[in-house]
């Protein structure tokens, strides 16, 4: 793994990295992962829901769909947004896809309700959750859950109940819940959509909060450590071995402010303790190479290269005349520092 970053460490964009057979769309990449050997597993709720590249983009494998090529039926998002799916998915909404310290994948289906564990092939190995929503804010796992972590070392699962909920499940490495925390507000330990959360070294869980606009550190029992102001904080990524930087994602302003630099569609780079390292991004959002439309997941390779899926069509797209996909995945590269 890469050293850490520092100011000086510069990263550029990779132009029209991903390379996409026709016949495949993403309508928007919602989620990233890399695995041990950089192989970059794009979650999407398009008519394949994963796809698997190799680190020049090219398409490696593809999963999630026995029949990407028969239509589309409508359902509703988590906002109430009416939206095509194509019944073949084995996923309702795809939210999130995390690689764990054996490659093994992590998939969060928001809609379902349910978190997969499956082989770098689709494989399904254990799934957590029977596919019902509990009582909007009563605190059982799960109403709409957002993200897993999985511990390096013991292998307890780690997920974040946020759409509906405002907990922290914990998790044994065969699914039995061990226990769970956190509650609506905004004081230490509360939260407003708790949204990404991942492992700091061995014993620190790092949870976006992003209604909240700050991230917040906890010890793997649940207490309330630290904390830190972030612009919207969606995603988040702890660096494994040398790298001891925190990546956090930050998804844009109020429709009211967009258009405003410097508010969100960034990925910000951190130290555990929460020091500003550097950033990426262009201060305004867009289509370009070095531009977000709305970040939703991070994610970064051996190289120290970072990997950005935007939730595009969903903030933008839609509301495009007429309605169209749009860019909604990026590699920058890691080219000194």
């Amino acid at each position: 793994m890469p050293k850490p970053a520092t100011a000086d460490t510069v990263y550029e964009p990779v132009p029209m990295w991903a390379k996409i057979p026709h016949g495949l769309w993403l309508r928007e990449a919602t989620a990233v992962a890399t695995d041990s050997e950089d192989r970059v597993y794009v979650f999407s709720r398009g008519n394949m829901p994963v796809l698997v590249f190799d680190p020049e983009g090219n398409v490696i494998d593809m999963w999630g769909n026995d029949d990407p090529f028969s239509g589309t039926t409508e359902l509703t998002d988590p906002y109430g947004n009416k939206m095509a799916k194509w019944p073949g998915s084995r996923f309702v909404w795809p939210h999130a896809i995390r690689a764990d310290h054996e490659d093994n994948l992590w998939l969060v289906d928001v809609n379902g309700c349910r978190i997969y564990k499956t082989d770098r092939a689709g494989k399904e190995l254990m799934v957590i959750g029977d596919g019902v929503p509990t009582p909007r804010q009563g605190g059982d796992p799960f109403n709409r859950p957002t993200d897993v972590a999985v511990h390096p070392k013991t292998g307890e699962v780690f997920i974040s109940d946020g759409y509906n909920n405002s907990r922290i499940h914990r998790y044994s490495p065969d699914g039995k819940l061990i226990k769970s925390w956190g509650e609506p507000g905004s004081d230490p330990g509360q939260f407003s959509l708790p949204h990404n959360l991942a492992i700091i070294g061995d014993d620190e869980i790092i949870v976006c909060d992003r209604e909240n606009f700050r991230v917040q550190v906890f010890d793997l029992e649940g207490n309330f450590k630290r904390q830190w102001h972030v612009h919207h904080p969606v995603a988040v990524y702890a660096g494994q071995g040398e790298d001891t930087n925190v990546y956090v994602a930050e998804q844009g302003p109020p429709q009211l402010q967009r258009g405003v630099a410097n508010l969100g569609n960034r990925v910000t780079i951190y130290t555990p303790e929460g020091e500003l390292v550097t950033r990426i991004g262009n201060p305004h959002f867009g289509e370009h190479p070095d531009q977000f439309l709305w970040p939703h997941a991070v994610a970064v390779d051996t190289h120290g290269s970072i990997y950005v899926a935007d939730v595009s069509y969903v903030e933008m797209g839609q509301r495009m005349d007429p309605p169209r996909e749009m860019v909604s995945l990026h590699k920058w590269m890691r080219v000194s520092g």
